[in-house]
């Protein structure tokens, strides 16, 4: 894949968006409240969307701001957002990030990157997804779909997500950093899966290296 293909690569990316489900967060996201995309991205991590979908519901029916989820037990939270991976970890994360946004950011969720690193639990793709997703601000958001594809067309060359996020600040246009992570999550999730991708029905196949790919359907 050479590096002008990414611009017909989201063009097709685009197009096919629609015909799936939205990511959880995404939708989440359209309430225009940083604070819930950030309490469903932690949820989210190593969990599927219709589990985090259920779980955050269930949680923000206890407590929908900082202040009042911080005052919560931790067993409260681990009953409201089981069965999603590690859900004490999460539990107690939830209570961490909340009493620190309450107590130091005055219950706001910072807008700044390494601020919200510094948050207990936070690690880049949630920073980044709450940037992009909460704010609308230039951030790029890089899970497993996003490394796997990204690698697996050819356009960067990296052995971990935060390598590739790093390589796309390099060379991605800006106007595509907010939505790569939307646009690449959906085909993963749907088409471009790990083990043994849809080539025969990809749009992008033409542009796509395939590397790693040993079986495809």
């Amino acid at each position: 894949m050479t590096d002008d293909d990414i611009h017909a690569v989201v063009g097709l990316l685009r197009e096919a968006y629609g015909s799936w489900k939205e990511p959880i967060v995404t939708r989440i996201a359209r309430k225009r409240d940083p604070y819930r995309v950030l309490m469903s991205t932690v949820i989210s991590l190593r969990t599927k969307d219709e589990v985090t979908e259920e779980a955050a519901e269930r949680l923000f029916t206890l407590a929908d701001t900082p202040h009042t989820m911080a005052r919560l037990i931790p067993e409260e939270i681990e009953r409201a957002i089981y069965p999603a991976g590690f859900y004490r970890v999460k539990a107690r994360n939830i209570i961490d990030i909340s009493r620190t946004l309450a107590e130091v950011h005055g219950g706001k969720v910072p807008e700044d990157l390494d601020e919200l690193l510094a948050l207990p639990g936070v690690g880049r793709k949630t920073a980044n997804l709450v940037l992009t997703l909460g704010y609308k601000k230039p951030g790029i958001c890089v899970d497993t779909h996003v490394h796997r594809i990204c690698n697996r067309l050819g356009y960067v060359r990296t052995k971990t997500p935060e390598k590739t996020e790093f390589a796309l600040r390099e060379k991605l246009p800006s106007r595509y950093w907010i939505e790569i992570n939307d646009l690449l999550v959906t085909y993963g999730q749907n088409l471009c899966v790990p083990v043994s991708p849809f080539c025969s029905t990809c749009r992008i196949f033409q542009y796509c290296d395939r590397n790693g790919v040993k079986k495809s359907r």
